[in-house]
């Protein structure tokens, strides 16, 4: 993994950097293999370093937390902390004899704010951050400025060029995802590592987010929630199919969420308390390990064409959400769907201040494109900013809103 991580710098750097600066604890979360431990030791080479996967160190750890964390070096990095989450009262209290700015770093690839084992969230004294697999923007060394431009109001209509003849295709970027390792790898040893990765995270870390009866079932309902990405959450149907029952199901989606394995979107509405009991979205965090548990391949692009397309729209909707850590992380992001069915993939909104984006796979515009922009300006009257239908053509084009326009997807990695 450093080795892919030399070529891929991270756009989150700065932020951690600042963060080092004033706060006395910064916490960088993510997904397992996603670039934390690299990040951390490039940003502070000298610091010292301890692994809490390291089996000495963890049973340490949960025998003694508060003696272990008074036997650390003044400045440390304490690396997959969610494995012993009772040290984080000891770090408090340490915090508060000496509130210097970048005492701690610590890395978890489990969300410690979703974690039932914590009892601490040290409020005013750590900041978080999270890491995500690797952006396209990261991975072509562009600066990542489409969600700054879309808040802005700075795309414009314009000609896009020609594609050069060896930049990756839509579907390889979709099923190669945002993992550093496997993207040194040939796409069946790809889909390989995947699947390694999937088992350890199943047999090592599922243990320490929460109680599971069967890790089997965890890794049948991943399964199933990667051929049903992109699509509304229904439990019930969930647990029918799995035959489970429901609470269990909603248990489990909990556990996939704190793993960083997959996301809830929220529905959108005008009236914020009918937010809360309208159906969810759910996606993958990464395509890439979407697209090897739902047994997707980039010669599926024309052959499995509304699969891909959910594929698509996952990808799009991870892509924004990280280019958000390091734009504007105060944004939060929806999806519209109304009861005619007319839907809009992805809401951002900014207090009151609303954008929506579409996900298109075409190459072409047909007339009907952008409805459900339509229809979310409508009710948002004046809270509507702009609205975007990301396509896989090349031009930036004007739709009949003079508020919208279709941008090439390709933004998301060449702005």
């Amino acid at each position: 993994m450093d080795a892919s991580r030399s070529l891929f710098p991270r756009s989150l750097e700065p932020v951690i950097r600042e963060a080092l600066a004033d706060t006395p604890v910064v916490c960088v979360l993510g997904p397992r293999q996603c670039g934390k431990t690299t990040i951390v030791r490039q940003l502070a080479p000298d610091r010292a370093y301890i692994s809490l996967d390291e089996y000495n160190y963890h049973q340490t750890a949960l025998a003694d937390p508060s003696g272990f964390v008074a036997s650390l070096p003044d400045a440390v990095t304490l690396d997959e902390v969610q494995r012993a989450p009772a040290i984080l009262p000891a770090i408090k209290h340490a915090v508060d004899r000496d509130r210097r700015p970048g005492r701690f770093v610590l890395t978890g690839s489990a969300n410690l704010l979703m974690v039932p084992t914590v009892t601490e969230s040290l409020a005013g004294r750590m900041e978080i951050t999270q890491l995500h697999p690797l952006t396209e923007s990261e991975k072509a060394r562009a600066p990542g400025r489409f969600l700054s431009d879309l808040l802005n109001g700075t795309i414009e209509p314009g000609i896009g060029q020609e594609a050069t003849p060896e930049a990756q295709s839509l579907q390889d970027r979709l099923v190669a995802g945002g993992y550093p390792e496997p993207l040194t790898r040939t796409p069946v040893r790809s889909r390989q590592w995947h699947r390694q990765y999937l088992r350890s995270i199943i047999d090592r870390d599922v243990r320490d987010v929460a109680r599971v009866r069967d890790a089997h079932e965890l890794s049948r309902l991943l399964e199933l929630l990667a051929l049903r990405s992109a699509g509304l959450l229904n439990t019930s149907n969930l647990a029918d199919t799995l035959g489970l029952d429901r609470s269990t199901v909603n248990h489990y989606v909990v556990v996939l969420e704190r793993l960083f394995l997959v996301r809830r979107l929220p529905a959108w509405h005008r009236n914020p308390a009918k937010r809360l009991i309208k159906s969810p979205k759910v996606h993958l965090l990464d395509s890439g390990l979407a697209a090897t548990l739902a047994d997707l391949t980039a010669y599926d692009w024309l052959g499995r064409r509304v699969r891909m397309g959910h594929l698509l729209e996952s990808f799009v909707v991870q892509q924004l959400i990280a280019l958000a850590t390091w734009t504007e992380p105060d944004l939060r992001f929806w999806h519209y769907r109304d009861k005619d069915r007319v839907e809009v993939d992805i809401v951002i909104t900014l207090g009151q201040r609303t954008w929506g984006i579409e996900v298109k796979a075409a190459r072409t515009l047909a007339p009907g494109d952008g409805k459900g922009l339509v229809r979310l300006a409508d009710r948002c009257g004046e809270d509507f900013q702009s609205g975007v239908l990301l396509y896989a053509g090349r031009d930036c084009l004007p739709l009949a809103d003079k508020r919208m326009l279709a941008v090439p997807l390709s933004d998301l990695w060449e702005r």
